[in-house]
């Protein structure tokens, strides 16, 4: 793994409390958490469709759409879920907490979805260290919302 991929893998968390300020920030002001999760998706797809428009990359092939797992499609929806959350509950708990909570619990399900291979990853197994990890990142979580 080379050091730009930590960047970018760092920026792209960065972005999270943002989007989660800027998405529940027009929640309050629309007063329809439905009308903003449109808004939200719509110019994410927007977006999307200009970098297509950028790249020109190829529709996959049939084969490789219809060998694609059942649970692979399913991201947008459980997006959805992420997209609510963080629409009615980000301004309510504060930023550092609910990011906090929820990259926790990302973490969380990533360490096991690592332990066991899950959803195509390899397996890394949880060891002390990673358990540590995870303890202290619960730790952190506790001391914020108490603090």
């Amino acid at each position: 793994m080379n050091l730009l991929s930590y960047v970018f893998a760092a920026l792209a968390g960065l972005t999270s409390p943002v989007q989660s300020g800027a998405s529940s920030q027009l929640n309050k002001d629309l007063g329809s958490p439905l009308w903003t999760a449109l808004w939200v998706y719509a110019s994410g797809l927007a977006g999307v469709l200009i970098v297509q428009l950028i790249i020109r990359e190829t529709w996959p092939a049939q084969k490789l759409i219809s060998g694609t797992h059942w649970w692979a499609w399913t991201g947008g929806l459980l997006s959805i879920g992420l997209t609510m959350t963080g629409l009615t509950l980000a301004h309510k708990l504060g930023s550092g907490l609910y990011t906090g909570l929820s990259l926790t619990a990302s973490l969380l399900t990533s360490v096991l979805l690592d332990h066991f291979g899950l959803m195509g990853f390899e397996p890394h197994r949880v060891t002390a260290m990673r358990g540590v990890g995870a303890a202290l990142m619960i730790a952190g979580i506790w001391l914020i919302a108490k603090f």
